[in-house]
């Protein structure tokens, strides 16, 4: 249920544990709100909820933790996003972005 993703360049420890992408995806620039839409190969997943770090985060580091379908007691950190849906294999190559949509 969670996902983590990091931009290149990503410490080793992290690496072991997130999806490491590179920059230039579409949606650069935004900070993640409730109705975005997050891609990750054939997968689309709907922003719930986001910390107020977490466009700051992505921004800088290319980070954010993705907590899929969480439960609704579940506190947001400041630099997560709580999204619907649940992410199915991820490759190498898939596109990876923020969509604002609507």
């Amino acid at each position: 249920g969670v996902v983590i993703l990091f931009g290149e360049p990503c410490p080793d420890a992290l690496a072991e544990v997130s999806v490491v992408h590179e920059g230039g995806a579409a949606g650069e620039g935004l900070a993640p709100q409730p109705g975005d839409v997050v891609v990750l190969g054939a997968t689309e997943l709907t922003v719930r909820a986001a910390g107020e770090l977490a466009g700051q985060n992505l921004r800088e580091l290319g980070h954010v933790v993705l907590y899929c379908d969480p439960a609704d007691d579940q506190a947001l950190l400041p630099g997560a996003v709580f999204v619907d849906g649940q992410v199915g294999a991820i490759a190498a190559g898939d596109r990876i972005a923020l969509e604002r949509r609507g």
